[in-house]
């Protein structure tokens, strides 16, 4: 079985991180129970950036995730305003 990863990297500045990290927390539920083949969902901090690591079933799996109501109407409305530039999206494949 091939599993997939799908990061999100976000530039967020310091001062909006607390607000970003509701938004994780808020859809991480959500996200496990309601998304075909989402398997893990974790919230990596560093100092230049945040990155968001989902794992799922597969490679499909993740690409219908982006373009879920899910992540388009509740995600990216949640972020839109504490994004200090555009979001760098890259799904992985683990053999």
């Amino acid at each position: 079985m091939q599993k997939a990863y799908l990061q999100i990297t976000l530039k967020i500045e310091p001062v909006n991180r607390e607000a970003a990290a509701k938004v994780y927390t808020t859809y991480k539920e959500p996200f496990l129970k309601g998304i075909n083949g989402a398997l893990t969902k974790e919230l990596l901090i560093r100092d230049e950036d945040v990155q968001v690591l989902h794992s799922f079933s597969s490679e499909s799996d993740a690409k219908a995730y982006l373009e879920s109501d899910l992540f388009n109407n509740d995600v990216v409305v949640g972020l839109k305003d504490l994004l200090a530039a555009e979001p760098e999206i890259r799904i992985y494949t683990a053999h």
